[in-house]
């Protein structure tokens, strides 16, 4: 039997001194760096670096727990944009029931509003390790995950197609 998960984040995005940013997250995990194959050396660890997400809430909408896991695993406070894409992707967990999951994960394009980056609670400390503001044009090289890659461009291309939003940003918090 395959459970269904779905859960929603955003890709938040702030212009600072002239450049696009992004908030991206490192989760308390960490994922094998590749390695030559013919080492007997352990492969190294690296920092997984992935976009704020989280299980969608009875009674919420995606776009609402987009915007709410942007708080919660960032700090900042972000407005709602436009709806980017549907990741979905199969896997097995590695905990309690074993499960085969098949996931759809909504991202949302969020324009930053206020707040600071990696001001959250002790609580989501446990689950982010830490958040920072990732120049947008190093996104595609940076991100852990293929289907956050091609959000990131996806958000890349909507900003070249409404380079107004750029006027809706500020370089300075309020």
């Amino acid at each position: 039997m395959v459970v269904r998960e779905f859960s929603a984040g955003g890709v938040v995005l702030r212009k600072m001194r002239g450049r696009w940013f992004l908030a991206v997250i490192e989760p308390h995990m960490t994922q094998p760096k590749k390695s030559p194959k013919r080492s007997n050396r352990p492969p190294e660890k690296t920092a997984l670096v992935a976009l704020p997400k989280g299980a969608i809430d009875k009674g919420e909408k995606p776009e609402q727990t987009a915007v709410r896991e942007v708080s919660e695993e960032t700090g900042v406070q972000a407005n709602l944009v436009t709806k980017l894409a549907d990741i979905k992707y199969y896997y097995v967990r590695n905990w309690g029931d074993g499960a085969r999951v098949f996931k759809i994960v909504s991202f949302y394009l969020l324009l930053y509003r206020s707040g600071r980056l990696g001001n959250i609670s002790p609580d989501m400390r446990i689950e982010v390790q830490n958040a920072y503001w990732l120049p947008l044009e190093d996104a595609r090289k940076t991100l852990s995950y293929a289907g956050e890659r091609e959000v990131a461009k996806s958000a890349l291309q909507y900003l070249k197609a409404h380079p107004e939003l750029g006027d809706h940003a500020t370089d300075t918090p309020h």
